[in-house]
């Protein structure tokens, strides 16, 4: 089983053809990650609860990985999450950045 990362401090473009189902979904996940819940006009379920950025660093950081585990189980299906983490330095935590870096396998049956 392949295993894929979308690192969100890492700078992206979008790709209106995709060359593989791999990279649709690693797309999808940085749509995910990058959108504030309720922000889409015509699919306001897509995207983070981005309020999660005002607890505390540790307590974000815990309730932003299960808010990340359950927006990508809900929202792109064909992507099975294995591990979430966050490449933060101190400034990062100074100025409340959480970057996360999704890893994450194909679901079975997904070419």
């Amino acid at each position: 089983m392949n295993t894929y990362t979308v690192d969100m401090t890492q700078p992206s473009t979008i790709n209106f053809a995709p060359a593989s189902t791999a990279a649709e979904v690693a797309q999808n996940i940085r749509t995910i990650l990058s959108t504030p819940l309720g922000s889409s006009p015509l699919s306001r379920n897509i995207g983070l609860d981005y309020s999660i950025v005002d607890d505390p660093y540790p307590i974000a950081e815990a309730r932003l990985t299960a808010e990340i585990y359950a927006a990508i189980a809900t929202q792109e299906p064909r992507a099975v999450v294995t591990e979430v983490s966050f490449n933060g330095d101190l400034s990062d935590v100074l100025t409340g950045r959480l970057r996360a870096v999704v890893r994450y396998s194909l679901a079975e049956g997904v070419l």
